[in-house]
């Protein structure tokens, strides 16, 4: 049971039965809050494995899908993607009662990016470009209220609108995950210093990013590529933290790989490879078929 656990018994009071799917209770400053937890924080912290989707298209109607189709964390990548704040709530509320949970890679390091997606209701930030510990330090405090950071009060979309303002503020900190993305050579370089930040629950290796920074622009099967994601992989392991990649060809024998080899945190394709992959093959089975 993960530390801050009440026992069912004591959570849900003599006679009263079990406590509502999805909610427990936390003890915060002597005081047991019944919240909802966060099940990719969960799994992350007991080592298991989590499988992911990747949304580049601002529409929700990507996100019912992915949603339907079981992946237990979807992101919405804010950084490469022509996607608005309102974009990604509107993706959000696609996966509402779905039981997927709604990440988003932000834009960059900022205060305010962070701040505001998770206003907008993601319970996970994927935070690129993070170099060094102070940097990674910037991400978490970012994504924290005080006195652990510096992430406004306000009612919002996360809180629905102020309906739960109280519990949500006294349990964000402990049910937001925070993704550290590794993807650079000096990131590598720093990966123990990375690990060593409280708050950071894990990192994810950019593989094409990290072949430009290796001077092997998309090889990311590259000798230096393989070496680097083995060095972030091993120093998750010592820190106890996860490890996240991005397996953009999802390939059966990669992904079995990827999970033998101790990574946690995977994202499985995107919708945007997912489409032009099924779309070339049924062209493809379709002209074949015509020539015979």
């Amino acid at each position: 049971m993960p530390r801050g656990f009440a026992p069912q018994s004591r959570a849900a009071g003599a006679g009263s039965g079990a406590l509502p799917w999805g909610k427990y209770l936390l003890l915060i400053n002597e005081e047991y809050v019944m919240i909802s937890f966060n099940p990719v924080k969960k799994a992350l912290s007991e080592r298991r494995v989590t499988l992911g989707g990747w949304i580049q298209i601002g529409h929700p109607a990507v996100a019912e899908i992915f949603s339907q189709a079981g992946f237990d964390w979807i992101a919405v990548d804010c950084e490469h993607a022509d996607m608005s704040l309102a974009d990604f709530s509107n993706i959000a509320r696609g996966m509402n009662g779905t039981g997927a949970v709604p990440f988003a890679r932000v834009r960059e390091n900022d205060t305010l990016a962070i701040r505001q997606i998770l206003d907008a209701g993601a319970r996970g930030v994927i935070v690129p470009l993070v170099n060094t510990a102070e940097e990674a330090v910037k991400a978490v405090v970012a994504s924290n209220f005080p006195p652990e950071g510096v992430r406004g009060f306000a009612f919002c979309r996360a809180n629905n609108w102020g309906a739960d303002f109280d519990e949500y503020a006294k349990t964000a900190n402990h049910e937001t995950v925070v993704i550290i993305m590794v993807e650079s050579k000096q990131a590598v370089e720093n990966i123990d210093e990375i690990l060593e930040v409280r708050g950071v629950d894990g990192v994810f290796i950019g593989p094409y990013d990290m072949s430009g920074s290796y001077g092997v622009v998309g090889q990311t099967n590259h000798d230096s590529v393989r070496e680097a994601c083995a060095t972030v992989l091993e120093a998750c392991k010592r820190h106890g933290k996860a490890a996240g990649i991005h397996i953009v060809d999802p390939a059966k024998e990669v992904i079995e790989k990827a999970i033998s080899d101790g990574f946690t945190f995977i994202a499985l394709g995107m919708d945007t490879v997912f489409i032009s992959g099924a779309s070339r093959e049924a062209l493809r089975a379709a002209r074949t078929g015509g020539d015979q």
